[in-house]
């Protein structure tokens, strides 16, 4: 598997294409949305391959091997992935069977059927997807919560047998426990045979005689299902984490499936952030630009003490070591940044002016006209940045 193609986006994407991308395809397959055959395998891919790219580290082993597995070649890594070269007959292909034997089984796969002939082994069940909800704080100092959502488990009753307690499944009569059964169709190229799931057993290989009373056979019930999740610091919108086990019951005692967790986080009307470090705009006086002064500055983390040096100039941006975000995969927090935005006063009474004027005078400045000193100040400031 290349996680690049499968997400459509080029090696040297950025970590916001790479997120986008997987958020518009990781809708697109989910497997609640969509039911086409082959959704819930391409939904595990986007999610697999979301997993190497957003972890700098697998993405840079990716980048060198062409595998997470640390080492060049087919073992240990991605490989060939998705095909499963292990199993009977020559090297992983079953080449047994009835009618025109292996050679059909590979014939039907390209024209009809195309059945596993492991259908019938466990499999492990469908993933979920969980959509958590986070404030800009809860997304920075993490938390821990339940949560709670509906999925399939194995019956209690049966446990997941399907079968009335007391008894058990025997092999299909109609398939023979294959899971499968040979079917002939007339083509244009004449009769061919390929396979298709087995309508009696549904796949499984095992006829249920009596049903359980609970899952009516089916072995798996829907119930809610609670767990508490620890939300790591630093988590960003559209991060997400995997559960092992979390998903839907397997079948034929196949495991679990996963649960994805998938995090979207409220913006803040204060802070802006930029993976782990934080941005303020902070307002400030002409005077407190112009004498310098120490000023109280509000961060995730509280208000703390800041110096503004004597001439500070509007757009200034001040450095506060360790009061942005915790690193999500790495100790330490990040830094805030404070940009001073100077602010001109309005409505200046009587004394203000007067002060301003004899400012004005002292620096060469001509107050007169209808406009007041600061208003021409702000204008040419304007001005300024225009060019």
């Amino acid at each position: 598997m290349n996680p690049y193609d499968v997400l459509g986006v080029s090696k040297d994407a950025s970590d916001q294409e790479i997120k986008r991308a997987y958020r518009k395809l990781s809708k697109k397959y989910h497997p609640d949305l969509n039911h086409e055959p082959g959704a819930e395998e391409k939904f595990k891919e986007v999610n697999e391959a979301y997993e190497i790219l957003s972890d700098p580290q697998k993405k840079a082993q990716y980048d060198q091997f062409g595998t997470t597995g640390g080492q060049q070649g087919f073992g240990g890594g991605q490989g060939f992935g998705g095909f499963d070269f292990g199993g009977s007959g020559a090297g992983g292909f079953d080449f047994g069977g009835s009618g025109a034997g292996g050679f059909e089984d590979i014939f039907s796969s390209f024209f009809g059927g195309g059945q596993s002939r492991n259908n019938n082994g466990p499999r492990q069940g469908r993933d979920l997807q969980y959509e958590m909800h986070l404030t800009f704080e809860e997304a920075i100092f993490g938390k821990k919560t339940e949560i709670k959502y509906t999925r399939e488990e194995n019956c209690k009753t049966c446990s997941g047998t399907g079968a009335k307690p007391g008894t058990s499944p025997v092999t299909c009569s109609k398939c023979h426990g294959r899971g499968f059964i040979q079917v002939q169709r007339q083509t244009p190229l004449g009769r061919m045979m390929s396979q298709q799931e087995c309508d009696v057993c549904h796949g499984t290989g095992k006829e249920i005689k009596e049903k359980c009373s609970t899952c009516h056979g089916s072995g798996h019930v829907n119930e809610q299902h609670a767990i508490e999740v620890t939300v790591p610091a630093g988590v960003e919108d559209g991060n997400q984490m995997r559960l092992s086990g979390q998903g839907e019951a397997g079948v034929n005692g196949g495991p679990y499936g996963d649960l994805y967790i998938y995090f979207s986080v409220a913006p803040s009307d204060k802070f802006k952030r930029d993976g782990a470090d934080i941005y303020l705009s902070l307002p400030i006086s002409f005077v407190q630009a112009a004498l310098g002064d120490e000023v109280e500055v509000d961060t995730v983390h509280g208000k703390v003490k800041m110096k503004i040096p004597a001439g500070t100039q509007t757009g200034t941006t001040f450095r506060l070591r360790g009061k942005g975000a915790p690193h999500l995969r790495a100790g330490g927090n990040g830094d805030q940044r404070v940009t001073v935005r100077i602010e001109t006063p309005k409505n200046l009474n009587k004394k203000q002016r007067e002060a301003l004027k004899a400012f004005a005078d002292s620096m060469g400045e001509d107050p007169s006209g209808d406009d007041s000193f600061f208003e021409r100040w702000s204008k040419n400031k304007k001005t300024k940045r225009k060019k």
